[in-house]
């Protein structure tokens, strides 16, 4: 930022503040075209200032949040059951948010949960918890691992085993590489125009490896679950940013938002974190605010929003699975995508029990069912191999 003279900073305040006036901002849009540091310097800036806007943002937000970062803090985290019969909402959450590890053992008690004292029984147990590897296809069809502790160098891109980083090239000719993400997985990458994506389990991109300036910057996420954090299109000469994924297009002109549309479900759900974006199909164009949440039911191609918890829902990208009165069904299947597992449930009245509350995902899977097991929602559990069955 020392390479930033007063004016300049000047100039980037005002556009931040959105009170830059037309004068000012031809001035910004001429010094940002001048070269690719300043582009990037531009870049760098929003970002620390989307930064720190959201910790002021997280600070001012409810008492719900103020329970996630409760139950986030805890070691290791907890699931609790939903409320019980005689036991309100509102009464709940007074506990709730007041919790500590023993608050939470009384909490147990007064709910009345039985405690079960049978012992698991866990048969060659194969389940790792989340490590960072990925399938980078490039465009001859090739393709290389991308693992944790393996450094790879690919024509304008470099990867350290955590994230993929690709450099902007003078070439006209648009070329795609996927990134495939399996179960139990995760990768970031960041784009020729420095746009940054996080992708979780089981989830493939497809992206061009250099964008052309002034042109729309289009990626498609092909299935899965990503974070994308855009490189606002001020500072790529209006260039709007868009991303594909089953029928739905997202148009952004600078803001974060988190995509997800796995295989196994027929709902995109796009939850905006900042900024503005829309939402179209070939018969409905929808405008997003921030906390909202689309969700397009890609069976009737019909599209409805609603205010959502911006934490719950893109907590996965910090290494945190939040929850709110989900169904045991519901947190299993993503559970069985982070650990590369498959879940039985002997008894199916089971997968409709609702907790809510925060998981780590470096927690050891038994550890984590234990602490629902202890909560009385299942009598027990059974490792054997890859597979878990819930009693």
């Amino acid at each position: 930022m020392n390479k930033i003279n007063t004016k300049i900073l000047t100039l980037f305040k005002a556009y931040t503040a959105k009170e830059i006036n037309e004068k000012q901002f031809v001035e910004l849009q001429k010094w940002i075209n001048q070269s690719t540091e300043n582009k990037q310097l531009f870049s760098k800036y929003l970002l620390y200032y989307k930064r720190s806007r959201r910790v002021t943002f997280y600070d001012s937000l409810n008492k719900e949040l103020a329970w996630s970062k409760v139950i986030s803090q805890l070691s290791p985290p907890l699931l609790q059951p939903v409320k019980k019969q005689g036991v309100t909402k509102k009464t709940y959450w007074k506990y709730a948010i007041a919790a500590s590890v023993i608050t939470i053992i009384s909490l147990s008690i007064f709910l009345n949960i039985k405690s079960i004292n049978s012992t698991p029984v866990i048969v060659n147990n194969k389940i790792e918890s989340r490590s960072n590897k990925a399938t980078l296809t490039l465009e001859d069809g090739s393709e290389i691992t991308l693992e944790k502790g393996k450094t790879s160098i690919i024509k304008n891109a470099t990867s350290n085993g955590k994230e993929i980083i690709y450099q902007p090239i003078a070439n006209k000719q648009i070329s795609y590489n996927y990134l495939t993400i399996p179960r139990g997985g995760e990768y970031k990458i960041i784009l020729p125009d420095s746009t940054i994506v996080w992708l979780n389990s089981e989830s493939q991109l497809k992206y061009p490896i250099n964008f052309t300036e002034g042109k729309p910057r289009q990626v498609e996420l092909v299935y899965g679950e990503a974070y994308f954090d855009v490189s606002p299109s001020t500072a790529h000469n209006g260039s709007k940013f868009k991303v594909y994924n089953n029928g739905q297009e997202v148009e952004v002109l600078g803001t974060e938002f988190n995509i997800k549309t796995y295989k196994d479900e027929t709902n995109i759900y796009t939850t905006l974190v900042e900024g503005k974006v829309s939402i179209k199909t070939d018969k409905q164009n929808r405008l997003l605010e921030p906390g909202e949440q689309s969700n397009l039911d890609i069976i009737s191609n019909h599209i409805s929003i609603s205010k959502v918890n911006i934490r719950q829902e893109t907590s996965w990208k910090d290494g945190l699975y939040i929850f709110k009165g989900k169904s045991l069904k519901e947190i299993m299947i993503t559970l069985s995508r982070w650990y590369n597992i498959e879940v039985i449930f002997e008894e199916k009245s089971l997968e409709d029990a609702r907790f809510t509350g925060a998981l780590n995902k470096n927690q050891n899977i038994v550890d984590m069912l234990n602490d629902i097991k202890n909560f009385g929602a299942i009598n027990n559990f059974e490792i054997n191999n890859k597979t878990i069955t819930l009693k």
